[in-house]
């Protein structure tokens, strides 16, 4: 026999990942093929294209916040793990260390300067930059070195006595000259053709000049050189993108039976500030009969405004007089991401990064099952 189709109350009840005061219920998704007898929930690329949005709620050039609706766990855990591991940035990989007077050994040095975020012109970077290839066998790795994959760095620094200090200075940093050692010290050597693509504001740079990277005092002395290329996050985490990139589910907080008076003051203490709203209770409502408010008029009640603030505490569900008047839960496909970028990607153009890689690995993938099957 055909099954009864579901209502729409049903279908996006089984969306709702359940929040109790102790345990998660209905973690799985069901909306697969054979899962529910009569539904069919076959791949339907139309349906994809109709149910996924996207909505942006914060777009900076070094964050962003987005919510990524109507996909699977999987495909949103995917965009996240392609930006922290596959989208290329450049970073210093290798330090020549001339002198090093300073209290910092050369290993821990040559860390801090390969964990120092640069940019520089986007085009420059996109589309000039290439991957440096792996040396043959018994070939120096130099002979692979040329402008289109390897970016030059300097750093030469000498810490010295400030002559014009008071005499009555405490300040180090005034008292010598070159007392801290930052990003903004190292210098750029162009080579070749970069002259053209990384000239002026499109300069190879820190993104923070203000990056600590040594203290010195007179007499001692930091004198390196330094060799820049492409690469990813899941060969160092040094190349990755973004310095984060989580996504949570919605939470959803449904009242099922009226909270009033000092109750509903309580109620929304249970929460950030911003996710419940105190309403008086309209004569409308107390006159309506099963509202749950008559003879309330006036009276405040709890009223949920803005879900999305929610940190899913369920401070709620401690307080006894709560437990049967509200039910929290999030949506099992609504994601709320958010992007920090390091800087040398503009935070929304590393999601859009990811989408076109994802889309490259699924044709591949295609391309793969098309040649094992001929």
């Amino acid at each position: 026999m055909p099954r009864k189709q579901p209502t729409e109350e049903e279908l996006e009840r089984r969306k709702i990942v359940g929040v109790n005061a102790e345990t998660v219920t209905d973690v799985t998704s069901t909306d697969f093929p054979g899962n529910w007898p009569g539904e069919d929930y076959a791949w339907d690329i139309k349906k994809i294209i109709r149910d996924t949005k996207i909505e942006f709620h914060q777009n900076e050039p070094a964050e962003a916040s987005f919510s990524l609706i109507g996909v699977d766990a999987s495909i949103a855990n995917a965009f996240r793990r392609i930006m922290i591991a596959d989208i290329p940035t450049i970073a210093i990989e290798k330090v020549f260390i001339d002198n090093n007077t300073s209290v910092i050994q050369d290993e821990v040095l040559a860390h801090r300067l390969g964990l120092i975020p640069f940019t520089g012109g986007r085009e420059g970077l996109d589309n000039f930059m290439r991957w440096l290839p792996k040396p043959k066998d018994n070939e120096p790795i130099e002979s692979t070195y040329f402008d289109y994959n390897t970016i030059s760095l300097e750093l030469r620094v000498t810490c010295t006595h400030n002559p014009n200090a008071a005499e009555d200075e405490k300040d180090p940093r005034k008292l010598y000259n070159h007392a801290h050692v930052y990003a903004k010290d190292i210098v750029f050597m162009p080579v070749g053709r970069q002259v053209k693509y990384f000239a002026g504001e499109n300069a190879i740079r820190p993104v923070n000049p203000d990056i600590l990277i040594a203290k010195l005092r007179p007499g001692q002395q930091i004198d390196l050189s330094m060799i820049m290329h492409k690469g990813v996050g899941s060969d160092h985490a040094k190349f990755s993108p973004v310095a984060t990139a989580s996504y949570r589910l919605l939470p959803t907080i449904t009242i099922l039976r009226p909270i009033l008076g000092r109750d509903a003051e309580n109620f929304a203490k249970c929460f950030p500030q911003g996710v419940i709203r105190l309403e008086k209770v309209t004569k409308a409502e107390a006159a309506r009969e099963g509202s749950g408010y008559e003879g309330h008029a006036s009276e405040l009640k709890a009223v949920v405004v803005n879900p999305m603030l929610d940190t899913v505490s369920r401070e709620c569900l401690r307080h006894d007089e709560f437990k049967e008047k509200v039910k929290l839960g999030r949506e099992r496909d609504h994601f709320i991401f958010n992007i920090e970028s390091t800087g040398q990607w503009e935070s929304d153009a590393i999601f859009l990064a990811s989408i076109a890689h994802l889309k490259e690995k699924a044709r591949k993938l295609e391309q793969q099952v098309v040649d094992m099957v001929r």
